[in-house]
């Protein structure tokens, strides 16, 4: 698990090396300094209140208590309810999906906001939408797990969060996307790194959320390959058809919307369900980047939500239809594929639905408070790492 964690540690670096090579080369060093501050900003949050809040105590199965400021009153060194883990193993854990989770929707606005906006609402994303979504989904006394919905290691808390956050950040803080054919020059190494950085780092982010070492790890081990080699295989041929030519941007961006579809489900499902949500998320990525992105206008040039979004969006329903007992004893109800009917079909729409809904809200809000606060003046005009 120490390893596990290492390894979505890694993917923090891997992330910023990743949209790095698609921007232009001013802002390179601002995608590059707002994913590493999250080390600092929601690493430590997450030692003053994060775990607590999502992980201890409960409140209506939306949050947990505030009575364990600095993990005060925590014993680190006893067993976290049934994981079979240190309390401070599994925190130290879920403290790296913390951290990775903003340092995904931050490239939506690059280097068009203030530091001090960055900062400010990534606490405020983190107290009022990161936390209660992890208790909601992944505390045994939250709601939606409590309903049976199922996300093994963070379709709904962390892709569609994040691909959520991206959306309504481009939105409300962008100007429409005026498409002109235009190409961005960026770096293939870079690209081609990052998506290496990523996709080993996802074997921890997924192999990982098993909490042991055990069949339903070395079944996500699996899975998370398989999923991201039929995505990047899926691009090319969408590549082909469509452009007449294939890509290495591409191929990088189809095999990484291959491990965010297999995420929510990648220890409850089968190789042959991988093989297919890994296909089935890329031709729903790849539609949204190229094709219905320029029809809404949406300015979200990183394609955070076209890649975590919609692919998370797929990969959580997908668990309705693909999840099986034969792989997780912890799947209560067969997917519709494996005889189990619309039960879990319909638990995952809910789930899905609710998790666009209240980021989409609470997210919302906090962006119009800020702006506010700033009298509107949140974005920047020259290429600058001050406080101002």
């Amino acid at each position: 698990m120490i390893l596990s964690s290492i390894l979505v540690w890694l993917m923090v670096p891997g992330i910023a090396v990743f949209y790095s090579g698609f921007v232009p080369h001013k802002d390179v060093t601002r995608i590059l300094f707002n994913s590493f501050l999250m080390f600092g900003l929601a690493g430590l949050l997450w030692i003053v209140i994060g775990f607590s809040v999502s992980f201890e105590g409960n409140t209506l199965g939306i949050i947990g208590d505030f009575k364990h400021l600095f993990l005060s009153g925590i014993d680190l060194s006893s067993t976290y309810g049934t994981t079979g883990l240190p309390t401070s193993v599994y925190a130290l854990f879920q403290m790296m999906f913390a951290i990775l989770t903003p340092a995904l929707f931050l490239g939506a606005v690059a280097s068009r906001v203030r530091i001090r906006f960055i900062i400010l609402f990534v606490i405020l994303w983190s107290l009022f939408i990161y936390y209660p979504l992890a208790h909601i989904v992944w505390s045994s006394t939250g709601f939606l797990a409590k309903m049976g919905v199922l996300d093994f290691a963070g379709g709904t808390v962390i892709h569609i969060d994040a691909g959520i956050t991206a959306l309504i950040l481009a939105v409300t803080l962008r100007e429409p996307y005026k498409y002109n054919n235009e190409q961005v020059q960026g770096n293939p190494l870079w690209i081609l790194m990052g998506t290496v950085l990523l996709w080993i780092g996802w074997y921890g982010f997924n192999a990982g959320s098993a909490l042991s070492v055990s069949s339903q790890a070395i079944n996500a081990f699996f899975t998370t390959t398989i999923a991201a080699c039929s995505s990047l295989i899926t691009w090319i041929v969408l590549e082909e058809i469509f452009k007449s030519k294939v890509t290495l941007s591409g191929i990088c961006t189809g095999s990484i919307c291959g491990l965010v579809g297999i995420t929510p489900g990648t220890g409850y499902v089968t190789i042959w369900g991988s093989f297919i949500i890994g296909i089935i998320s890329a031709l729903g990525s790849y539609y949204f980047m190229n094709y219905l992105k320029y029809k809404l206008h949406l300015n979200d040039y990183l394609d955070i939500f076209g890649c975590h979004g919609v692919s998370g969006i797929i990969g959580s329903i997908c668990v309705g239809l693909f999840a099986t007992k034969s792989v997780n004893n912890n799947v209560i109800t067969n997917g519709l594929f494996y005889g189990g009917g619309l039960k879990l079909l319909g638990l995952q729409l809910f789930g899905v639905i609710f998790t666009i809904i209240f980021v989409s809200i609470v997210g919302v809000v906090i962006i119009t408070g800020l702006k506010k606060l700033f009298k509107n003046q949140v974005g920047i005009k020259q290429e600058s790492l001050s406080l101002a």
